[in-house]
Order: C-alpha cells, then sequence, then structure tokens
C-alpha cells in the first residue's frame, strides 16, 4: 500500500487488488493498439489514399503529439480533481477518435481523428500509475509499471498479426469500429471497479490546490535535481522503440524484404512479444541492483547498438531480421525502470504532474522521432521493388535507424549524470 494513505486500515482483498490492476492494464491496452497501429496498415492506407513518407509519419505521430499535448493539463486534473474521473472523461473522445478513423478518407479526416486518439487515451498510462502511488508502497513502483506496460502491451500485439488478420478479412475501417466498440467496454468497467485511493484509506484534509496554485507546482517540477537528465532519456528511451513497431516497421520489411500483410503482421507480432517479455523482466531490476541508472544505461545502449545492427544486417531477411528484431524488443522493456528512476525523484505532492511531466517527455519524443524519420526516408527517391510496386530503398531505413540510434546514444550521454536515490527495499 502506498506510505502513509492507509495507515492503520486493514489490507483490501486480493480480490479487490487483482480486478484494480486488471481493469488499469486493460484500459492501457486500448492506448497501446491504438498508437501502434498504423504499422502494419501503413501500406494500406499509402495504396489507398497515396500517402508519401512524410504524411504516414505526420499521420502516426500526430497521435503522439495530442497525447503530449494533453500531459502537463492533465497531470494537474489528475492532481486536482483524481485519475478516475480523467480516464473516464477521456475514454469517449478515444471512442470518437476511432469511429472518425474508419469514417474519413482524407489525410486530413484521418489526421484528425488521430489527434482525438492521442486526447482520448492520454490518461490511460498516467491514471493508472498515479493509482498505483496511492495503493502501493513506493518501492513496488517500478515493478507494478512493469506489469501496467507488459500486460498493455497486448494492445500491441493486437496492432500487429490480429490487425493484419482483421484488415485482411474485414477491412481497416470496419477493425476501427470494433475497436471502439471495445474501448467504450473498457470504460464501463473503469468506471464499475476502479478507485482511486483503497477502501479504508485516511481521508485527505487539506484544501484542494486552485488551477492557479497547481499550474505553479509545474516550475517546482522542472527545478528538482535530475529532472532534466531524466527528461532526455524519457524522450528517446521508448520514443526509439516505437517509432519501429508503430510506424516505420511494416514498411522496412515490404520495401526491404518483400514481405506482404499477413508477413508483417507476423514479424511484428513477434517484435510487440519480445518488448512484452522485456517489460517483464526489466521491472524488477532496480531492485535486484539497488538502483536504477545501471539497469536504465545497459537497456538504452543496447537498444541503440541493436539499432546499428539492424542498419547493417536488415536486408538479410529470414531468421536474421527475426533475430534481430527479438533482441530489439527485449532490451528496449527497460521503460519501467526508467519511469521508475522519474518518480523517485518527486514527492508526493508533486508525483502527479512530475511523472507526467515526463511522460510528456516520453510521448512527444515518439511524435518528433516518428515526424523527423518520415522527413529522413521521403529524402530518398522511391524505388520499383522486385513486386512492382514502388517503395524506399533500404538506404532510406538504414539512414533512419541510425538517427534512432545516435538519439538514444546522445540522450544517454546526459543521462549518466542524474541523481540515482537508493531503492527501498525494506
Amino acid at each position: 500500500m502506498s506510505d502513509d494513505s492507509r495507515a492503520g486500515a486493514a489490507p483490501p482483498p486480493a480480490a479487490t487488488v487483482f480486478a484494480l490492476i486488471a481493469v488499469l492494464c486493460a484500459i492501457y491496452v486500448v492506448s497501446q493498439f491504438l498508437r501502434n497501429s498504423v504499422g502494419v496498415i501503413a501500406p494500406n492506407l499509402s495504396d489507398e489514399l497515396g500517402l508519401a513518407p512524410q504524411e504516414l509519419g505526420v499521420l502516426s505521430s500526430t497521435f503522439f503529439l495530442a497525447f503530449a499535448a494533453a500531459q502537463i493539463p492533465l497531470g494537474v486534473a489528475i492532481d486536482r480533481y483524481g485519475p478516475k474521473r480523467c480516464m473516464l472523461a477521456s475514454v469517449g473522445i478515444a471512442v470518437i477518435g476511432c469511429l472518425l478513423f474508419a469514417w474519413s478518407d482524407s489525410l486530413i479526416g484521418l489526421t484528425v481523428a488521430r489527434a482525438l486518439m492521442g486526447l482520448g487515451c492520454s490518461s490511460f498510462f498516467m491514471g493508472p500509475l498515479t493509482i498505483y502511488t496511492r495503493w502501493f508502497h513506493a518501492r513496488q513502483f517500478s515493478t507494478l509499471t512493469g506489469v501496467q506496460l507488459g500486460v498493455g502491451t497486448i494492445g500491441t500485439l493486437f496492432a500487429t498479426a490480429p490487425l493484419a488478420w482483421s484488415t485482411g478479412l474485414y477491412g481497416w475501417r470496419a477493425t476501427f469500429v470494433f475497436v471502439a466498440v471495445g474501448a467504450a467496454f473498457v470504460g464501463l468497467l473503469v468506471a464499475a471497479i476502479a478507485r482511486d485511493a483503497p477502501p479504508g484509506s485516511r481521508s485527505e484534509t487539506h484544501r484542494p490546490a486552485s488551477l492557479r496554485e497547481s499550474f505553479a507546482g509545474l516550475s517546482e517540477v522542472i527545478r528538482v535535481p535530475g529532472f532534466w537528465q531524466l527528461f532526455a532519456i524519457h524522450f528517446v528511451g521508448y520514443a526509439a522503440f516505437v517509432t519501429v513497431l508503430g510506424l516505420w516497421g511494416g514498411p522496412f520489411v515490404t520495401d526491404v524484404l518483400g514481405y506482404d500483410l499477413n508477413q508483417r503482421g507476423n514479424i511484428l507480432l513477434v517484435l510487440a512479444a519480445a518488448q512484452i517479455v522485456g517489460l517483464f523482466a526489466w521491472g524488477p531490476t532496480d531492485r535486484l541492483y539497488g538502483y536504477r541508472r545501471l539497469p536504465v544505461s545497459i537497456g538504452a545502449l543496447s537498444t541503440a547498438a541493436v539499432l546499428l545492427v539492424l542498419c547493417v544486417f536488415g536486408d538479410r531477411g529470414g531468421a536474421t531480421i527475426y533475430t534481430i528484431f527479438i533482441v530489439l524488443g527485449f532490451v528496449a522493456g527497460f521503460v519501467p525502470v526508467q519511469t521508475g528512476h522519474g518518480r523517485a525523484l518527486f514527492d508526493k505532492r508533486l508525483v502527479g504532474r512530475g511523472i507526467t511531466f515526463l511522460n510528456l517527455a516520453t510521448i512527444g519524443g515518439v511524435f518528433v522521432l516518428q515526424a523527423v524519420t518520415g522527413v529522413i526516408i521521403g529524402a530518398f527517391p522511391p524505388i520499383e521493388l522486385a513486386t512492382g510496386e514502388i517503395g524506399r530503398p533500404f538506404a532510406a531505413y538504414q539512414a533512419a535507424f541510425a538517427f534512432l540510434a545516435l538519439s538514444v546514444i546522445v540522450a544517454w550521454v546526459f543521462y549518466r549524470t542524474a541523481p540515482d536515490p537508493k531503492v527501498d527495499t525494506d
């Protein structure tokens, strides 16, 4: 339980805790699916609507721009009104975004839909993390973050082979109608099961901060020692991986290796599954080492190294590309420890705004990296592929993946000087 909110209260039943975690993970499944759903269907969108790489980059990254733009006001709202209310207020926006995406037949319509999806999903990670800080001890935070990310990333799995299967059978438009219905159902589960604080927790007696006071607290957040070092690694640590999984992985294996819809769905499924294993494996490493900076450094530098290997050997196909994607997914799973390091910087009063501000870096980084890599790939002239279709050469993807690797290395150089509080294992 949280350090002081349940003093003297009996622990809630295990079934209550399980149901809470399950429903919070379920709402995150929706977010993970929507953020990564362009990768598999990108060639379909390109063929049907004539979208260039730059336009695909903008379309996919708009989700993350809207998501990031919501993070600061979301952090204030979470601290003031509670995470459950924020999640319930935003789930309807996500449903509308899904339906608009299914209906749109232009880049503008699809982009607006992606923005609504991003706004709607903006609370589905920070809301649960804030609830975890109120229900559980701080030492359990990285592990719970790993569970949240690991289970939630089932949504990423759905955005690979299952999305390819559904697209082939029903079309991508009908598929997003199904997703809208599913998201609405999960929202009802959150309304019925989730609670901001555990039963019997001590009531808050202080006056809620005004909006002006809440926003003023953001200046305190950015002055916390180590904040900007953590901001740097948050900006690229997750973004580099999801730029491959959620956007360019599908077009890459199609253009360079000649993979069809089902094949690219399968290889992205392997990539996402490897990340899920990695998320669960990396989550407890902060308690294993007693500190967080070392496992984050290992994960970040390993991610950069595998991206460089992808640049060199990514055109080999077969077992080689599957092996590279499996290793990339696993080593990129260090995000829970990175998030735990950020959470450790803030006291309870600022934790909602603090971790939300860092999540702004995480999601904003995806927007920037996806948009920039779209420009990089689009700068290479299209070529005729062996299949007779038009695509981009391997050199275009090499340049994009090398840029991602360099971004991670530069961010780590800043991050390596961050304060590293010892993990409380008592």
